[in-house]
């Protein structure tokens, strides 16, 4: 953390207060990796008031966005394929990006169109959906803006920008409820989902081979939102509406929280072996 301290030292100088530029950064990161709430904080950093807690996180992830969305980049093929971890030589050397969605809980909204638009079936609570991308080595290449849990993954995907990145012959690995066979299809690139048993009393063992092979390699990108869930467990807490409230047209709290997480594990060891 160190390290990261020193990217964005500079950014946290020019704030005048009670608490130094490594105590507003550290105060930032603890809330992210512990989800402590503001009455713990303001006690752990001297007896400050809550509100200063309030407005010193709010600052510190608006430098930390700023100073580290761009670690999410978006790998070339050929760049990729250099440096392909065994799995994926051996099953899908032309993987270039494994996706999926993740979803966190939101308070209930009072607003009731709001409220629908945020209900997901799938978790039975009020969620902001976020597509997450990763690239056959593990690192996080693509995260989406949030959307309102009741969204579907298709239209999800097909409109968050994902699609605009792929290039010809790219793969793009996923799971069954990714029906984008189309879409991904006017790049003149391949999604690649496990097979349906819908219509049929069993799959055929060429598809039960297919399916095992993308199992084997997609399952690292729920790894690494897992991974990111473990580190930062402010994502497992409900958010407040104030932190999915545009303010200014400006980028929405949560997504500056979801982007600097996952900036910071590419940071960290991959999750996927390479041999």
């Amino acid at each position: 953390m160190h390290c990261v301290f020193n990217f964005v030292q500079s950014y946290f100088q020019s704030s005048k207060g009670v608490l130094s530029p490594f105590q507003r950064f550290l105060l930032g990161i603890i809330r992210l990796r512990l989800k402590l709430c503001g009455k713990d904080l303001a006690y752990r950093f001297g007896a400050i008031s809550e509100s200063t807690v309030s407005r010193t996180f709010l600052h510190g992830i608006d430098v930390l966005y700023h100073r580290l969305k761009p670690l999410i980049i978006w790998t070339e093929s050929d760049s990729l394929r250099k440096t392909l971890p065994m799995d994926f030589r051996k099953h899908c050397p032309n993987c270039a990006v494994i996706i999926d969605g993740f979803e966190i809980f939101l308070d209930r909204p009072l607003n009731p169109l709001a409220r629908a638009q945020t209900f997901s079936n799938y978790k039975h609570h009020n969620t902001v959906k976020y597509l997450i991308g990763i690239s056959p080595q593990g690192t996080v290449t693509f995260i989406s803006e949030g959307w309102g849990g009741r969204v579907s993954d298709k239209h999800l995907t097909e409109n968050s920008g994902l699609l605009d990145n792929l290039t010809p012959r790219d793969v793009i690995l996923a799971d069954r409820g990714f029906d984008i066979q189309e879409s991904v299809g006017l790049f003149c690139a391949t999604i690649k989902i496990p097979a349906f048993t819908r219509g049929k009393k069993q799959l055929s063992g060429i598809e039960v081979e297919q399916t095992r092979r993308i199992a084997n390699v997609r399952i690292h990108v729920e790894r690494v939102i897992g991974n990111i869930r473990k580190k930062y467990s402010i994502l497992f807490a409900t958010q407040p509406i104030d932190f999915v409230t545009v303010r200014n047209g400006d980028v929405i709290t949560l997504d500056k929280i979801v982007t600097i997480c996952c900036a910071l594990v590419n940071l960290s060891d991959s999750v996927v072996p390479f041999e």
